[in-house]
């Protein structure tokens, strides 16, 4: 393990050793979890260790959680249809192979029968598929046009010169009706045009809260950011569909990668599997070499005049309403709008808008217009689900939200 620890890694890298060795204690407590192993045994299929071929302190940790639990296997569970026979492969190369120097007894060894395997997949001749599927379109291409070219091309022929015929004699009639009104007819007098009045420009829309997109997010992991200091990066599921742009899977769910300011002065065990409210339409950015594509949100004391901003907190992680869902919006009583989609860095809106983020004497997060010129009203709102449930803090009193 010594050389395991004193190896370089990326922080790429470094970051997916964190994230599999997070996903080895929910299989050191779970290890029958089938969506977890369909997704380890997947990830191996192609790749000799975790990170691809370069072995990591990850192996050992996947190793350890899972071991005691797949020396009981079944064949069906081992290298059945339905069985994970690229865990097992991985399981085996880690406990004899040297690098890793882990020392397992042979007793202790998880036991391998080579010629027990239960199912391969049939496989398959991609050039013969490819070939197939190549003399069918061909011939559906054939059939299509036989027979039928020469008729289609003498009814276009003949459609056209229709056309042509019809739009010369509309012209000649055209041409002899205007030349007799110009006969009978006395020209008039050409008048001055009056110069048309100019347009007012039109008043610049106020701005909504509700511009901002605020979603409730379930933070499934948090690690500290391997290049910064003051970093926390973590995968927070927010309802995003499968697919969705800068999103991962992670754990069966679609996520989202967001780096937070937190570290030092929000205890990293209070960023682990818990809800919070997300601003999600804000441009995504790299963040020491991590694209961040959110903000979770949190209130910190309100400065006083002349005091300077020292980053030392302390910082309160806003709380969704119990009712509300992952992924649900959440909006400001009392204000329109929808959300901007991603928000235009050059128009500033989060900027001009956060101002007006606050806390009450209640513990409620609100937005107070009267901080904000540019909405237009002063009126003070709840951030709410839905069903009406506020958003809320656990001590911090009139407290500024960022």
């Amino acid at each position: 393990m010594a050389a395991l620890d004193s190896q370089k890694l990326s922080s790429t890298e470094e970051t997916e050793v964190q994230q599999w060795i997070t996903t080895s204690e929910r299989l050191k407590s779970s290890p029958s979890d089938t969506s977890i192993l369909d997704k380890l045994n997947s990830h191996l299929t192609s790749r000799t260790t975790l990170l691809g071929t370069k072995p990591s302190k990850a192996d050992v940790a996947i190793y350890e959680s899972l071991a005691p639990a797949v020396k009981s296997w079944t064949p069906e569970q081992r290298t059945g249809e339905k069985g994970h026979p690229h865990i097992l492969r991985h399981l085996d190369f880690v406990q004899n192979s040297g690098i890793f120097d882990l020392s397992v007894s042979d007793a202790d060894k998880i036991k391998l029968d080579p010629e027990e395997i239960l199912y391969v997949k049939p496989p398959t001749d991609a050039k013969a598929e490819k070939e197939r599927l190549k003399k069918e379109k061909a011939a559906a291409a054939a059939a299509a046009a036989g027979g039928a070219t020469a008729t289609v091309a003498d009814r276009t022929k003949a459609a056209a010169e229709t056309v042509k015929e019809a739009a010369v004699e509309a012209k000649d009639k055209a041409a002899a009706a205007v030349g007799a009104a110009g006969a009978d007819k006395p020209k008039k007098e050409k008048k001055e045009k009056a110069p048309k009045p100019q347009k007012a420009p039109a008043a610049p829309k106020a701005l909504s809260p509700n511009q901002i997109e605020i979603r409730v997010g379930h933070i499934l992991k948090a690690i500290k950011h391997p290049e910064a200091d003051s970093l926390f990066v973590s995968t927070i599921a927010i309802g995003d569909p499968a697919g969705y742009e800068d999103t991962v899977e992670y754990e069966g769910q679609v996520c989202r990668t967001i780096c937070s300011g937190l570290n030092g002065v929000v205890p990293l065990e209070e960023m682990q599997n818990r809800r919070v409210v997300i601003v999600a339409n804000l441009k995504p950015v790299k963040m020491r070499g991590i694209k961040s594509s959110g903000m979770v949100l949190c209130a910190s004391p309100r400065l006083k005049e002349g005091e300077v901003d020292d980053h030392k907190g302390p910082f309160e992680l806003l709380a969704p309403p119990l009712d509300a869902k992952v992924g649900e919006r959440l909006t400001f009583q009392g204000y329109d709008g929808e959300p901007e989609g991603i928000l235009n860095p050059k128009k500033k809106i989060w900027e001009t808008l956060s101002p007006g983020f606050s806390t009450t004497e209640n513990l409620e997060v609100v937005f107070n217009g009267s901080l904000v010129k540019e909405v237009g009203k002063e009126d003070v709102g709840k951030l709410v689900s839905a069903s009406g449930g506020v958003c809320t803090v656990q001590s911090l009193k009139d407290a500024p939200v960022r």
